[in-house]
């Protein structure tokens, strides 16, 4: 049976981050992994995560299992943390998920069971797990445009073009916000035209929030996926706390259903449940209950906003510092979209090529679309990143 599998394609990312550290050069930067790093390339442990640990290796008895469902006390959190007050919790089915990713898959699951014949629409591009775990699952899906390289902004005018297409009870992918991997995101008047072409077309909006707190602020992020969630019948929401509480490893997710309460809510959290059940039975808990330590004590909460702030300004800061670089440069307005984009990615719009020579030339390690992850820059390597760049472009 074994000898029998197709060969799996090679993670683009996985094989990038190989040959980064199969590199001996002493000079190299590595803007291909999606992760934070702080200015010495470290993913630290947030200080308030930290002491959540601490008082849960003192307090915690036992390592039994929670419930299907994840812990309430956690669901209910990020419920909180996500829609805010812009729905009722009694609206809101919710399970705890190995990561974004799980929750992410078990949303597809339950387009699946809820109507097998719908098409799920995602950006172009868009995050490459997305298409990967489709395509696994055997969900039609299709691109609406989303991005220009030319002009580094939305291409509104095409997406909702392309929305318009669809049909009634398909599934609309959407990003909260942060955009992975261009890192341009909606303004809140277009959000809200959003908004009207999916009740008017009567299309399903799933939205992934998976960098909530590094664009404009906590609140801020969640704009567009409140209003969604307020103003249409049906929302499927997957999101994430890997990036924002910094716990990847833990995989601590969650997947939500929003509708109008009653039966239709009731039988949403059952589905979920039976979906965690048939994937994994019950959801890790390490991570999960080390954020509803943190959301639910004021002190710890108060700790955890202030560093993720201090990460938030700290990427802005090297976006506009990279802009400024590369304008001095190139003598050129080219790459000022840099500066307005927000989240840990941006897309250069080199080609492969150019890509590649970026690496075998400059140690600069990127994604061969020019994704490049902003947090892997310090003040130090932003010259040198631009530099590189400038004479890629320059010929």
């Amino acid at each position: 049976m074994f000898s029998a599998l197709p060969d799996q394609p090679e993670d683009k990312i996985l094989k990038l981050m190989a040959m980064y550290r199969e590199d001996p050069r002493e000079q190299k930067i590595d803007l291909g992994v999606g992760v934070y790093k702080d200015a010495s390339g470290h993913t630290p442990i947030m200080r308030a995560v930290k002491t959540a640990e601490k008082t849960l290796w003192e307090t915690e008895t036992t390592k039994t299992y929670v419930a299907l469902a994840g812990a309430p006390e956690f669901n209910d959190a990020m419920v909180g943390l996500v829609l805010g007050d812009a729905v009722p919790r009694g609206d809101v089915a919710c399970v705890a998920t190995p990561g974004g990713t799980g929750a992410v898959r078990q949303g597809f699951d339950l387009v699946k069971l809820g109507n097998a014949s719908a098409t799920v629409w995602y950006s172009t591009p868009t995050w490459g797990n997305h298409i990967s775990i489709l395509k696994h699952m055997g969900v039609a899906h299709k691109p609406y445009r989303y991005f220009d390289a030319e002009t580094g902004e939305v291409d509104f005018a095409g997406m909702i073009a392309d929305l318009d297409t669809a049909l009634p009870g398909d599934v609309i992918l959407l990003h909260g916000c942060c955009h992975n991997p261009t890192g341009a995101n909606l303004t809140k008047a277009q959000w809200r035209q959003v908004v009207d072409i999916l009740n008017e077309r009567g299309l399903i909006p799933m939205i992934d929030i998976a960098y909530q707190g590094f664009g404009d602020g906590l609140e801020e992020d969640a704009f567009g996926v409140r209003l969604v969630a307020e103003n249409c019948p049906e929302t499927i929401i997957a999101a994430s706390c890997s990036k924002n509480f910094g716990v990847y490893r833990e995989r601590t997710g969650a997947l939500m259903a929003v509708s109008r309460g009653g039966a239709e809510t009731g039988r949403a959290q059952k589905t979920l449940a039976y979906l965690n059940r048939q994937n994994y039975s019950f959801p890790p808990d390490h991570g999960a209950r080390l954020v509803a330590m943190i959301l639910a004590d004021d002190a710890l909460k108060a700790e955890w906003m202030a560093e993720l702030e201090e990460v938030r300004t700290g990427m802005l800061a090297l976006r506009e510092q990279l802009a400024a670089e590369l304008k001095r440069l190139t003598n050129s307005d080219r790459f000022d979209f840099i500066a307005r984009h927000r989240g840990m990615f941006s897309m250069l719009g080199l080609s492969a090529e150019e890509m590649d020579v970026l690496r075998e030339t400059h140690g600069v390690y990127g994604v061969s679309d020019s994704r490049i992850n902003i947090a892997g820059l310090n003040t130090e390597t932003v010259p040198l990143l631009a530099k590189a760049v400038a004479e890629v472009v320059g010929g």
